[in-house]
């Protein structure tokens, strides 16, 4: 059983969700306000994701996987049923997009990523600091998703990738494994599991030191989140059958798939049922518009499909509280 900080249990009726929801209003409704009024460029957005991203995510992160009951964070059945959910995820999705037309490799790992992949740093983790006083139930799903999910992702597009200085198989199938397992999230995670494990004693200083950073995790990712939508808009009337399928399936279909699977064929209940459901409704990742323009493949369809599922995540985000907590 996880708990949330100290000593605090997670449980909650609809009511008091809801009125959890409102510091992620407020901090995600000041960026677009702000942005909308130009009170601040929405260009800034790239700044504070990269402090969120590269420094105060993964300091909150090693934080608490190095202070945590690794017997509880890892529990195996749990992770079990969402890797079976997200292995039938993936399977579908990328059926429904052979079924649409021929499609080059890329492009059907770009949707797998986009109807699959959860935005954990951004969205995931301010809304379990916010909900449940932690954000340790992410930190497996969030190593699975890096370590096996984008791994087979970023490999098909490597794979793909052609022209002078592309290098052969080999050299970008480890390119690929290279650019999965340092980024400072999983650097973070690992770095915390193996100290964590060998009961190796890290100064308070240090433990404070990235508490504080951490703290300003969930509100900054969620303001940067906010200035970027701010200030590019939302161009809903143009949205494609496509778009919409992709994020339908992410927000509501995946978080039902999960349900299923997790609580009817693996048995997951509780605490345990809830968070899986949650992640697994979280919006398609920003990820998935850096590999676009990295790859150059489908980075229009990335872009919207990155925007408007963060939008539709946060205005479903009541209800699933309210479907799914105890």
């Amino acid at each position: 059983m996880i708990t949330g900080a100290p000593g605090e249990r997670a449980h909650m009726g609809g009511a008091a969700a809801l009125e959890k929801l409102i510091p992620v209003v407020l901090a995600f409704g000041a960026g677009v306000l702000l942005a909308r009024r130009k009170a601040v460029p929405a260009e800034a957005s790239k700044a504070f994701a990269d402090y969120a991203f590269l420094f105060a995510v993964p300091c909150y992160l090693f934080g608490n996987i190095y202070a945590a009951d690794l017997g509880a964070l890892f529990d195996w059945r749990a992770i079990g049923g969402y890797a079976a959910a997200a292995g039938l995820a993936v399977a579908a999705v990328a059926a429904a997009t052979a079924l649409a037309g021929p499609r080059e490799p890329r492009a059907v790992a770009l949707r797998v990523m986009a109807g699959v992949q959860v935005n954990t740093a951004y969205f995931a983790v301010p809304v379990f600091i916010t909900f449940f006083g932690t954000a340790a139930p992410i930190f497996p799903v969030l190593l699975f998703q890096v370590c096996v999910l984008s791994l087979v992702v970023i490999s098909i597009m490597e794979l793909g990738r052609g022209g002078p200085g592309a290098g052969s198989t080999g050299q970008r199938l480890a390119r690929a494994v290279g650019s999965s397992l340092v980024t400072p999230l999983v650097l973070a995670c690992n770095a915390g599991i193996l100290l964590n494990l060998l009961s190796v004693r890290v100064p308070g200083a240090v433990l404070d030191g990235a508490a504080f950073v951490g703290d300003s995790a969930s509100p900054v990712a969620l303001f940067a989140l906010g200035l970027h939508l701010g200030g590019i808009g939302l161009g809903l009337r143009g949205t494609t059958r496509e778009e919409l399928a992709l994020i339908g399936f992410k927000c509501v279909l995946f978080p039902l798939l999960a349900w299923a699977v997790c609580g009817g064929l693996f048995g997951v209940r509780g605490d345990w049922l809830t968070y899986l459901v949650l992640i697994a409704a979280m919006p398609t990742p920003q990820n998935t518009f850096i590999f676009a323009q990295r790859y150059d493949v489908g980075v229009d369809l990335s872009a919207a499909v990155v925007i408007k599922s963060s939008l539709v995540s946060l205005l479903l985000l009541p209800l699933w509280l309210q479907a799914v907590l105890p």
